[in-house]
């Protein structure tokens, strides 16, 4: 049983906080038939709900709330931001007009950005090195298995309420049938939100000082290959993901005939199962590799990650039957997932402890930029104008394959920089150690 006071606790805490996240983000998803149809709107329309509403505002308010978070108490940070997305998710049931839930989609996009970079920088204050990779993979799995269960409970759900009428909820007065959804994504986020204010905010390690911008950028320029090659690394790796993730349902239904129904429930076990086991494997490998006295463990875990998918996911999508497809996907699966625990680790461990959270939201503006922006709509460009409407499956491994073999280059040409960039922070803690500062509550 966990205890409050243990640092697994409030890995769990910020593991229901990330499910809690991404369900959120699945379900508008699996919502476009009905938006659609009742706000009268277009695909384009539609895609800026799903995509440029939130990710604008959830990547750009990042960093100064990364800034807040190296100056302040990290632990009331996320709370906050973890009601307020859940409000807003809620109150999308109440929609009446595309623009009142485009507004609310951005209020969902402002809330959920004080999650990723607090959290790591948090989790990075709670364990010692040689246990921050599965600290980071219970951290992370919440991303996979809040996808997959996304994807699994909300195709079973909005099928049964995409009918005519209206329904009267407490509260919010009378609603769409489909827009109970949101309802039922949003108020579980209230209750996470109360459950943070159980975590403790920890001393800070070493010498946590006043953070600035200038701080980042003079310690990210000494250490640009490193920075980079980590970010734009794992972007591209996150493309494919994104990809993936966006054109399995077309895919499947273009080139097998399989409906939209059965592929989503069959990418959320997968998600939810495989995605899970992955991410968790990665985190144990990762600490495995710092109990043999190596610094360069979540480094060699994201290698390992992108020599899998270079494989698996060039090969899923080029699959005779639909059989074999998922039984590759499978394995694609475990390698999507695999890194992103040693992602964060290595993010929280490349920074001094002052500029941890500013470090890693640097790190996700990064990854988010790259894969909200580029990773569906690179499939898209290569069936519109290479292989034609039904060659979705030969866009999806070009694609796979150009941006993997990208991603091994950069993580291979980043390795020993990376072990420079841990060797000097630690030599800079050495050189400004100071008393911690006491704990915040």
């Amino acid at each position: 049983m966990l205890r409050i006071r243990s640092p697994w606790y409030v890995a769990f805490i910020l593991s229901l906080a990330s499910i809690s996240a991404n369900v959120d983000r699945q379900i508008l998803n699996l919502l476009v038939r009905p938006i659609e149809r009742d706000f009268g709107i277009t695909d384009t329309q539609m895609s800026v709900l799903q995509g440029l509403a939130f990710s604008v505002f959830y990547t750009v308010l990042g960093i100064p709330i990364a800034w807040l978070a190296d100056r302040s108490n990290r632990r009331n940070i996320i709370a906050a931001g973890t009601t307020l997305w859940s409000f807003f998710t809620t109150l999308s049931a109440t929609a009446t007009t595309y623009a009142r839930l485009l507004a609310l989609r951005i209020g969902v996009g402002v809330g959920e950005a004080t999650l990723s970079a607090p959290g790591v920088s948090l989790l990075a204050d709670y364990f010692p090195r040689e246990r921050l990779g599965r600290a980071m993979s219970i951290y992370a799995l919440g991303v996979f298995f809040g996808s997959g269960l996304g994807y699994y409970a909300g195709a079973a759900v909005v099928g049964r309420v995409d009918v005519p009428g209206t329904w009267h909820l407490p509260l919010l007065g009378e609603i769409r049938p489909w827009q109970s959804a949101f309802v039922a994504v949003g108020l579980p986020g209230i209750l996470i939100a109360a459950l943070l204010l159980t975590v403790r905010e920890p001393a800070r390690k070493a010498a946590a000082r006043q953070a600035s911008f200038s701080d980042l950028w003079r310690y990210v320029l000494v250490n640009r290959r490193t920075y980079f090659t980590h970010s734009a690394g794992f972007g591209f790796f996150a493309m494919v993901n994104y990809a993936i993730a966006a054109w399995i349902p077309a895919l499947f239904e273009r080139t097998y005939g399989w409906p939209a129904s059965r592929t989503g429930r069959a990418m959320g076990l997968l998600t939810m199962t495989i995605g899970v086991l992955g991410v968790v494997v990665g985190g144990w490998i990762t600490d495995e590799i710092g109990r043999r006295g190596r610094i360069d463990g979540p480094w060699l875990v994201g290698i390992g990650g992108a020599i899998g998918m270079l494989v698996s996911a060039t090969l899923f999508p080029l699959a005779p039957t639909p059989v074999v497809a998922l039984i590759v996907l499978a394995v694609v699966n475990f390698f999507a997932a695999f890194p992103w625990g040693a992602a964060s680790a290595a993010a929280a461990e490349m920074a001094p402890p002052h500029l941890r959270a500013q470090g890693a939201a640097l790190y996700f503006f990064v990854v988010n930029l790259l894969s909200g922006t580029l990773g569906p709509t690179s499939v898209a460009l290569f069936t519109d104008h290479v292989f034609g409407r039904d060659g979705v499956r030969y866009s999806l491994a070009t694609m796979t394959g150009i941006c993997m073999a990208i991603t091994l280059a950069l993580f291979s040409v980043g390795l020993g920089s990376y072990r420079r960039t841990v060797e000097q922070r630690d030599d800079w803690i050495a050189a400004n150690a100071s008393p911690s500062p006491s704990p915040l509550v």
